[in-house]
């Protein structure tokens, strides 16, 4: 009786793991897609002028003013080592709150919003942990026709992170 129980507890939370949805905004940064937590995104801007801060990180890009509150900027293709793409009309700033810091990221352009089951994510695979850092990769969601890599940002922005006076 006990191990039938225990049976359908187990079937239970399998089936609500595999149910998880996961709300992510899709963009894309040297033509790979990559999704963030919606629920870090406080919202999503054109690229206004920025700032340069003197001995920043190369991947600092600078700071701008958001209503009143200055945000820095961050160069994610830098970040992860990829080729710099110029920006165009397509260029965002996903403006993305991560450990009570506001921090916003460039990006080469915003797609969508999109549910993703939980039960679609699998491990990072090698090829791509070796052009980008792994820790800043929560793993891969498998779609239909395309992969999306799904981004720990707050380790992109957290890990060598600058001087206190970068996250105003």
């Amino acid at each position: 009786m006990a191990e039938l129980a225990l049976k359908k507890e187990t079937g239970l939370k399998k089936e609500t793991r595999s149910e998880e949805l996961l709300q992510l905004v899709v963009f894309q940064l040297a033509e790979e897609e990559f999704g963030l937590d919606i629920m870090q995104v406080q919202e999503i801007i054109r690229i206004p002028d920025i700032t340069r801060i003197p001995h920043s990180p190369d991947y600092v890009k600078g700071v701008i003013n958001l209503r009143g509150k200055i945000i820095t900027v961050i160069n994610l293709d830098t970040r992860f080592g990829m080729q710099q793409k110029e920006h165009d009309d397509n260029s965002r700033i996903i403006v993305a709150e991560v450990d009570e810091n506001v921090v916003g990221m460039v990006v080469d352009s915003v797609s969508e919003v999109m549910r993703l089951s939980s039960s679609t994510v699998e491990p990072v695979p090698d090829l791509i942990s070796d052009k980008i850092n792994a820790n800043y990769l929560k793993g891969v969601g498998k779609l239909e026709d395309r992969m999306l890599i799904l981004l720990d940002i707050t380790k992109v922005v957290m890990e060598d992170a600058p001087s206190k006076v970068a996250y105003c």
